[in-house]
Order: structure tokens, then sequence, then C-alpha cells
């Protein structure tokens, strides 16, 4: 009974200490809890057909690795990634838009999407808060500016503290709530129609 007792005693340890272990050079993983539907439908009316070239957005952050922040104890632990958040998010934006009934093209695009990631983040309390902005660019074959609008996305999420986890699907809800509001913009809707 003891011995059943003090290896209890040991696996708790252990889970407390693996709950606390440093997120340092972790990879980016797309593990999304919601589905772009339940945001709302979207209206592809007069954009169905319009072929949209996505470039790669740009990451402007001051620190493109740090990915969030668990405020619950002193001092503040990061999560730090090893990955490109730019390339990240720009493949799972496409993704999203193809799925959601876009034509995305890789080149000659009537239109052409760029942005500036302004805003890749979690914080953690007591639950996770996760935010990502970016300010995006739509263009002709010419390059004439059609629209430029800042879009945004976030997600709360619960689950156990400082969880590689619970960031990654805080991170990837927030993606999918900022593709669906770029597609829910009036002006970038009409940005694709005017093209």
């Amino acid at each position: 009974m003891l011995k059943r007792f003090v290896f209890v005693a040991l696996l708790a340890a252990s889970g407390s200490a693996m709950a606390s272990k440093d997120l340092s050079n972790i990879p980016l993983v797309w593990s999304p809890t919601q589905s772009f539907a339940e945001f709302g439908a979207v209206d592809l009316n007069g954009i169905s057909n319009v072929k949209v070239q996505i470039n790669g957005f740009t990451d402007v952050r001051k620190n493109p690795a740090l990915i969030a922040e668990n405020h619950e104890k002193n001092p503040v632990r990061q999560v730090i990634t090893k990955d490109n958040v730019a390339a990240f998010l720009t493949d799972h934006v496409k993704e999203t838009f193809t799925k959601a009934g876009l034509n995305v093209v890789d080149s000659g695009g009537d239109v052409v999407v760029s942005g500036e990631i302004r805003d890749f983040f979690v914080n953690e309390n007591d639950q996770y808060v996760g935010n990502v902005t970016v300010y995006v660019t739509v263009t002709n074959t010419a390059g004439k500016v059609l629209w430029q609008g800042v879009a945004g996305g976030g997600a709360t999420n619960f689950g156990r503290s400082y969880k590689a986890d619970n960031y990654y699907e805080t991170l990837s809800n927030s993606v999918l709530k900022l593709s669906n509001s770029l597609l829910n913009s009036q002006g970038f809707h009409s940005a694709l129609q005017s093209h």
C-alpha cells in the first residue's frame, strides 16, 4: 500500500514538473478546436470565380519568435517558437480561404493579397486569450492598391496551465476567426469584385 502511495505521489510530482516544462523552441502546430462554419456563413456572391493570389505575409512584430506568455506566476513564462510564424499564418489563411470556396492560386491571380502580421500572441492568466492581427493589402495585377485594412481574429480557451496544446488551439482558432472576419469585410469583398 505504501509503495502504491509513493508511486502515485511520484506520478503527481512528475505531472506538475511536466506542466511547468519550459516552452522554448517549440514548433507551430495547427490544432483548431472550432470549425470555420461556426463563425457563420460567408457571402461569396460575385467573388467565387476571382483568382485570389495570397503572397507570403511579412512578420513585423518586434520579437517574431515570441508567441505567448503565461502571467499566472512570477517570473512570467514565455512561449517561443522555432518555426516561421509568417509562413504558418499564410499557409493556413490560404487553406481556410480555399475551404470557404474562394479560388486561391499560387500565381497569376486577378488580385494579390499581402499582409503584415502585427499580432500573433496568446496571453495566459486564468484562461488562454489569443489575438491575431494582420494589416492586409489587396492589389490588382498592375499593382494598384484596391483596398487596405486591418483584419483581426481572437479566441479564448480554457486548459491546464502553460500547456503547448492549449496555445496551439487558441492560435489556430484565432487564425480561423481572422480569415472569417477578412472574408466578411465589405472593403475586402468590394476589392475582389472590382479587380
